[in-house]
């Protein structure tokens, strides 16, 4: 806490390409001392760009996750005016705004999921509550206290007595829940799918929430694209609202197929905002054709 203290200081006082210097010494070092995402990083990116990556791609990997951290301080304290953001899909998002019965955002570990705070500018309506691991909310909320202690974060814990009735209340009252939904750290019903050229297992259980409380489901990844900009985009994956008990199961699992389409497609588009840096694959090996990462 106390090194991110100081360097939302550097980054507030001295601006944003001060605090980027420090980026690169950051990418340098995980580059050179962490051999397990490295390894991770050379495998997601062997089958994304569809050639073997050399160092300069894994640089840049690195330097481009460091950037989207780095790049909440100035989120969260509301200075959009440093960025150039392109929004795809924002009717999505004003729809379920002003419908009044919430709906569930589904991102990844792809991108800025706080990009989306740019929105609150043009939907002031707009109020977002996050669903996570417990042990995760408290770090979360500790991180953003030391980055803006003004700033209310809408932090749902997962694994509590009263979660589903908390995350219920609040898309009653039109929020958006917004979920990173390629990943659980629980043991829990997953579906494999194809994906980036292998077979990866998604989770199950945000789809199912989704579901039973018959509630619209939209995909969002905020993209780096370089420098200061950010590609937002929105696409729909399922809207529950109509489904029948007796067809829940195939309309989850259908919608979960969209959302690992869609994931795919964006690796595919900007390769470099791809954050699960472990074995996705669950050690399948490497794609065919591919020499093995080291």
């Amino acid at each position: 806490m106390f090194w991110l203290r100081v360097m939302t200081w550097i980054s507030l006082r001295l601006g944003r390409p001060a605090g980027r210097l420090v980026l690169h010494l950051i990418a340098a070092y995980f580059l050179a001392f962490a051999p397990t995402a490295r390894r991770a990083s050379r495998d997601y990116l062997r089958r994304a760009l569809d050639r073997t990556p050399g160092l300069a791609d894994l640089y840049r990997h690195f330097f481009a996750f460091a950037t989207t951290i780095h790049d909440r301080v100035y989120l969260i304290n509301d200075r959009f005016d440093l960025f150039d953001l392109d929004i795809d899909g924002e009717k999505l998002i004003d729809e379920a705004s002003r419908g009044g019965r919430g709906a569930f955002l589904m991102g990844g570990h792809l991108g800025s999921f706080e990009a989306i705070r740019a929105l609150g500018r043009r939907h002031p309506r707009l109020t977002i509550a996050t669903l996570m691991y417990e042990e995760n909310a408290r770090k979360i909320n500790a991180m953003l206290t030391a980055i803006n202690p003004r700033v209310r974060h809408n932090v749902i814990p997962l694994g509590k007595l009263d979660s589903m009735l908390k995350v219920r209340e609040s898309l009653d009252q039109g929020m958006i829940v917004g979920i990173l939904a390629d990943r659980s750290l629980e043991a829990g019903p997953g579906l494999a799918l194809p994906f980036l050229g292998g077979t990866a297992t998604f989770p199950l259980g945000p789809f199912r929430m989704a579901a039973m409380l018959r509630r619209p489901v939209i995909f969002m990844a905020g993209l780096y694209a370089g420098g200061n900009r950010y590609h937002i985009h929105f696409e729909t994956l399922a809207d529950f609202s109509a489904t029948a008990a007796g067809e829940r199961d195939a309309a989850v699992r259908e919608a979960v197929r969209r959302y690992a389409t869609c994931l795919e497609a964006q690796c595919r588009r900007h390769p470099y905002n791809w954050f699960n840096f472990f074995d996705f694959w669950q050690a399948e090996g490497p794609p065919s054709g591919a020499p093995a990462a080291s």
